[in-house]
C-alpha cells in the first residue's frame, strides 16, 4: 500500500505545522519539514522541541530564506525532499503541502487513490506552446538572469533585466531539456524523486539554469519530471484543489465550506483560512477516518465563476477577496508611517527595502506607483485599491508571504489610521514630524488645488499662515489620537533620538535603525 511523505514547506504559524505533522503520520505516513529561515528562531524552536523525536518527522538539514519567484523555493523543497527520501524508505510517494493545505479525504482513500494507478500527479505543459502563462514574461523568465527578487528588489530586478535586454545577453536552454511549466503542488512516485535527485547530482548545469530564472517553482520539478518519466505515466493534474478568483488571486476556504470541499476530486484544498477553526477541526479529524465514502460532484470551479459573477449579497461558496474577514489577522504587525512630505516617508521605505527584510511600499491609497508586488490586476488603479482598503493591506500581507508589512498615509487620514489601529493585528505608528517652510506651503496649495498657477501673490499670501496652521493641526490630532503605538521621528531630533523611534517602531536593531535614521538626505526638500 501507498505510504506518503509529505513536503511540508512553511513560515509561521507553528502550532499549525505541529498539528499538521502529527494529523498526517497518526495513520502511518510521513512528513518532512523546512520551515523559513526567515520566521523568528523562536517558532522554529517551537516545532523541533514539540517534533524532533518523532520517528515519523524529518527536517531539512539547511534552513533557507525563501521568497516569491525565487530559486529558494525549489533549494527547501530539494532540502526537504532529500532529508525524506533518507529518512523514510518505506514511503512510495512524496506529496509536496504548504501550511495552508488542509485534507479533504481520509488518509485510507488517498492511499487507495495512489495505488490503483502507476503514475505521477504534477502539471506539467509545454513552457513555448501551452498557454499556462497568461500575461507578463515568458521566455524572458528563460532566457535572461534574474538574481534580484521582483518584489524586494524592484529596481535592480528590473534594470538588471533591461540591461541584459540591451546588450542581448541571452542564453540557451541546457541542452536535451525541454521547458516544462505548471503549478508547484504536485505528488510524484519514490522513483520519479530518485531519478531528479540523481539527474541534478550528475548535471549541475541544469540547476545553475534554473536558479536564475524567474519563478522556477513553476518550470524545475515540471521539466525534470517531463524528462525522466514516460508522458503515459504523468497525469498533468494536481491533486490539490484551488481556485483563483478574478483578480488573480487563490480563495481562502472558511468554515461553510466544509461539504463543498469534500466533494471536490482532489486529495487536499488550499487555502484554508487560520481562523477556519471549525473547518480545521473536521478536516483534520477526517484524515483518520476509514470507510468513508465521498461522492464526487467536482462542482467547486463552476459554481464559483457563477456565484462571483452575479455578485450575489450574503454567503457565498468563494467570496471575492474583500468579502472575507477584514482583520489583518493576530500575528501581523502592520507598521503605518505617516508624513505630509509623501518624498520623506519614501525616502524611508526606500532605505528599510534595502537594510531591513520589512517589506516597505508607499503611498498606496494615494499614487499609482507606490512599489507595490504583482497582485493579479488589484493594484492597477487607484479605486479599486480605495474600495477595500483593509482588504488590499491583508492581501499585500499574503503577496509579500509576511507576518510585517510598512506602508504611507497621509495624515489627514486620520479616520483611516484610526480604522487600522482598532483591528486586532498589532498596529505601529510612525510620524514624521516636518517643517513648512513658505515654498513648501505654496506648493502643497498648488498641488490640492487651492491656488491657480496664476493667482495673486496677496492672495497666496493671504492663505499661507491660514494652510499651515492646518498642516500643523493634521500633526497635533495624530498625536493626541491616543495610539497605542506612536513614535516620532523630525528632522530637529537628531539622527540618535530618531534612530531610538525607529528601532521601537519597526522592532529592528538599533544599529539597523541608526542606518535608517541616517539615510542621505531624508528630509531635505
Amino acid at each position: 500500500m501507498a505510504r506518503i511523505a509529505f513536503i511540508l514547506l512553511t513560515h509561521k504559524d507553528p502550532q499549525g505545522v505541529i498539528d499538521q505533522a502529527r494529523r498526517l503520520t497518526a495513520t502511518g505516513d510521513y512528513v518532512s519539514i523546512h520551515f523559513d529561515k526567515r520566521a523568528p528562531a523562536g517558532m522554529f524552536q517551537q516545532i523541533k522541541q514539540a517534533l524532533g523525536d518523532h520517528p515519523g518527522v524529518a527536517f531539512a538539514q539547511r534552513r533557507l530564506k525563501c521568497g516569491w519567484g525565487e530559486w529558494s523555493l525549489v533549494a527547501a523543497t530539494l532540502e526537504a525532499l532529500r532529508a525524506a527520501e533518507a529518512a523514510f524508505p518505506q514511503a512510495t510517494h512524496f506529496y509536496m503541502l504548504s501550511g495552508d493545505c488542509m485534507p479533504i479525504k481520509s488518509g485510507e482513500f488517498a492511499r487507495n487513490f495512489l495505488d490503483d494507478e502507476e503514475c505521477d500527479y504534477i502539471e506539467s505543459f509545454d513552457f513555448f506552446e501551452s498557454d499556462w502563462i497568461k500575461t507578463g514574461f515568458k521566455e524572458e523568465r528563460l532566457i535572461y538572469r534574474h538574481w534580484f527578487n521582483e518584489r524586494t528588489q524592484k529596481w535592480l530586478f528590473y534594470t538588471s533585466y533591461d540591461l541584459q535586454k540591451r546588450f542581448d545577453l541571452t542564453r540557451a536552454v541546457p541542452r536535451d531539456i525541454q521547458v516544462m511549466i505548471g503549478s508547484q503542488w504536485w505528488c510524484l512516485r519514490r522513483q520519479t524523486i530518485e531519478a531528479i535527485l540523481e539527474l541534478i547530482r550528475r548535471r549541475p548545469e541544469i540547476v545553475r539554469f534554473f536558479s536564475t530564472t524567474w519563478i522556477p517553482d513553476e518550470t524545475f520539478f515540471q521539466t525534470l519530471v517531463a524528462h525522466v518519466v514516460p508522458k503515459t505515466q504523468i497525469r498533468t493534474r494536481t491533486l490539490t484543489f484551488l481556485i483563483f478568483t478574478d483578480y488573480g488571486m487563490p480563495v481562502t476556504f472558511y468554515n461553510d465550506h466544509y461539504d463543498l470541499l469534500l466533494r471536490q476530486d482532489y486529495l487536499f484544498a488550499r487555502k484554508i483560512s487560520p481562523e477556519a477553526l471549525e473547518l480545521r477541526a473536521r478536516l483534520g479529524a477526517l484524515w483518520q477516518t476509514t470507510g468513508q465514502n465521498f461522492p464526487i460532484a467536482a462542482e467547486g470551479r463552476r459554481l464559483f465563476s457563477f456565484l462571483t459573477g452575479r455578485g450575489r449579497i450574503g454567503r457565498r461558496f468563494a467570496p471575492r477577496f474583500w468579502e472575507t474577514d477584514g482583520s489583518l489577522g493576530n500575528d501581523r504587525v502592520a507598521h503605518i508611517i505617516v508624513a505630509k512630505k509623501w518624498h520623506v516617508a519614501k525616502r524611508l521605505t526606500a532605505a528599510a527595502r534595502r537594510h531591513t527584510d520589512i517589506p516597505a511600499v508607499d503611498y498606496l491609497f494615494n499614487e499609482e506607483e507606490a512599489h507595490l508586488p504583482e497582485m493579479g490586476g488589484v493594484e492597477s488603479s487607484l479605486g479599486k485599491r480605495q474600495r477595500h482598503r483593509r482588504a488590499l493591506v491583508k492581501l499585500l500581507f499574503d503577496q509579500f508571504g509576511a507576518e510585517r508589512l510598512a506602508f504611507c498615509v497621509d495624515p489627514s487620514a486620520l479616520s483611516l489610521i484610526t480604522d487600522f489601529d482598532n483591528d486586532r493585528s498589532e498596529v505601529r505608528i510612525l510620524f514624521i514630524d516636518c517643517r513648512f517652510d513658505d515654498d513648501y506651503v505654496r506648493g502643497h496649495m498648488g498641488r490640492v488645488g487651492l491656488v491657480a498657477d496664476d493667482a495673486p501673490q496677496a492672495q497666496i499670501e493671504s492663505l499661507l499662515p491660514i494652510v499651515r496652521r492646518d498642516l500643523q493641526h493634521e500633526a497635533e490630532r495624530l498625536k493626541e489620537a491616543g495610539f497605542t503605538h506612536l513614535s516620532i521621528i523630525s528632522e530637529t531630533a537628531g539622527p540618535a533620538k530618531n534612530a531610538e523611534a525607529l528601532a521601537g517602531f519597526f522592532k529592528i536593531p538599533a544599529d539597523s535603525a541608526r542606518i535608517l535614521a541616517e539615510t542621505p538626505h531624508l528630509f531635505d526638500d
